[in-house]
């Protein structure tokens, strides 16, 4: 959750619970008693109905009914500057952030809390995300010393006034967010990494410090609550057996509304010319996830692909990589902790298709139709994106929205190139439904293979270093884009054109 903006509440003496709903709200209001006995999840129920205003995490932890142990509370640690030794740069802030995850009313997690670790309690940011069982929403909250604010819900993301503000620029899908989702969970602390503190660092002492677990325990948490949410969405959406707004479900397969950050496992530091092969993460080539994973289609090439790790020694100094934190002057060649970090589909957006397809809104065929539209280009494809154009943006019945799109983007097709989106999308719809699984296989295993001879070739890796650094910067546009060091700095112009990935394993500027 980010700042909240203009909410006037900095000068309000009295503690107390305000709604500020950036974009909607002009300025901080108090909640009336009708709206926050509105409010089911346990920060209301627990504290704000009670009269009761945490100051620090310690005061909601305590405050919770039943005492912390290790089945109902879990505690992580995350800091993009944890992982460069202390004793390297003196001149970097060392900010930390812990995330508590806490079954409050039962055996799931229901409230997530995030708050600076290594600062004063009382001081830093402190930011809840909590369920409401009753509503099945996650509700924001944020302390704004001495009150609480809150932003709005699960829904507020998605409505057009708050959309894309406020809290709900990151979390732009009205879920919880986890951007270093998969394994090695880059700068969390995990089963990966240890943050590095120095031996004589007080924050040692900091109980909450003493409980951090792996941030691989919060990759599971993470994945059931956006479940948990998406399943709620999709049951209220549907419930008259109309979907009033259609656009909001296919986004999430025709475009990239959010993205994970993947890496390599490798620590970067560790790799020399003779170290072997380098593996960048699958969701760099295609989305692996949705198509090898939920769609299960029938791919035999080895993925991913495996660099040689000289290709990847040789283009830090030929791209200049270092990571810089400009309000403290920090700058260190190299790359990121882990190698080869890029923007991958997010675990929301393959989540929502998913129980689209399970649910039957959607067919399989239908969403391997899409993906495979610029299948190469798993994120921030402007060809997919042209299909979205299809989609209508009125209720819909539930039983016809896939034919719809499907029949208006072939009915576009007749007078478009074979090679336009819609050209594309329709030539694969014209499958039988017993050959495209193998079809669309042949044709990753195809695309693989050309990747797999490329990426072994020097040239071919400075393309795809150009490649990941062109979607880092899509990324770095994006309001998840919080610290600097989260990615690597390179000396690629920052006027060169967006890059593409071709069929063939090519690279070329797109659109």
């Amino acid at each position: 959750m980010d700042a909240l903006g203009d909410a006037d509440v900095h000068d309000r003496q009295a503690p107390g619970l305000y709604r500020f709903v950036v974009g909607v709200d002009r300025q901080a209001r108090p909640l009336d008693a009708h709206e926050l006995a509105a409010l089911g999840d346990p920060m209301a129920a627990v504290f704000f109905r009670e009269g009761t205003f945490p100051l620090t995490v310690q005061d909601v932890l305590a405050g919770l009914p039943q005492p912390a142990t290790k089945e109902n509370q879990s505690v992580y640690l995350i800091g993009e500057a944890g992982q460069i030794p202390s004793g390297s740069a003196a001149e970097l802030p060392r900010a930390m952030r812990f995330a508590v995850a806490r079954a409050v009313t039962g055996r799931d997690v229901d409230l997530l809390v995030s708050t600076g670790a290594n600062e004063d309690p009382a001081a830093t940011f402190l930011q809840v995300v909590a369920w409401d069982p009753a509503a099945r929403v996650f509700n924001y909250y944020m302390r704004i010393s001495p009150v609480w604010v809150w932003a709005g819900n699960s829904w507020s993301a998605l409505a057009p006034g708050s959309r894309g503000h406020g809290c709900f620029d990151s979390h732009i899908n009205g879920s919880v967010v986890m951007k270093e989702l998969k394994e090695p969970w880059a700068n969390w602390q995990s089963q990966a990494a240890t943050v590095r503190l120095a031996p004589d660092d007080p924050f040692r002492a900091d109980p909450l410090y003493q409980q951090v677990i792996g941030a691989e325990n919060l990759e599971l948490t993470v994945r059931a609550l956006v479940s948990r949410w998406t399943a709620a969405r999709l049951a209220a959406v549907t419930q008259d057996g109309t979907v009033e707004h259609p656009e909001q479900l296919m986004r999430h397969l025709f475009t990239t509304t959010a993205v994970n950050l993947a890496s390599t496992a490798t620590q970067s530091s560790t790799v020399t010319p003779s170290s072997g092969d380098l593996i960048p993460p699958p969701g760099f080539w295609l989305n692996s996830d949705a198509l090898l994973g939920d769609l299960e289609l029938p791919v035999t090439a080895a993925l991913p692909p495996r660099a040689p790790a000289a290709h990847y020694v040789a283009s830090l100094a030929t791209f200049d990589f270092a990571l810089e934190e400009q309000s403290s002057h920090f700058s260190q060649p190299g790359d990121t902790f882990f190698a080869f970090v890029v923007p991958e589909a997010a675990c929301e957006d393959n989540d929502v298709v998913r129980q689209m397809v399970e649910q039957g809104l959607i067919t399989p065929k239908f969403a391997a139709c899409a993906l495979m539209v610029d299948f190469t280009n798993p994120v921030f494809s402007p060809v997919r994106a042209r299909l979205m154009a299809h989609v209508p943006t009125t209720p819909t019945a539930m039983t016809e929205l896939q034919d719809h799109v499907a029949l208006a983007i072939v009915e576009a097709a007749g007078s478009q190139p074979s090679s336009s989106p819609e050209g594309r999308f329709a030539a694969d719809w014209a499958l039988a439904d017993d050959t495209w699984p193998k079809a669309f296989a042949q044709r990753i295993d195809d695309y693989l293979g050309h990747v797999g001879r490329r990426i072994r070739e020097s040239a071919g890796f400075d393309d795809y270093v150009r490649l990941a650094e062109s979607r880092r910067r899509d990324f770095k546009a994006m309001r998840l884009n919080e610290f600097e060091l989260t990615l690597p700095t390179t000396n690629i112009a920052a006027d060169v054109p967006r890059l593409g990935m071709n069929d063939d394993g090519t690279v070329a500027p797109t659109s």
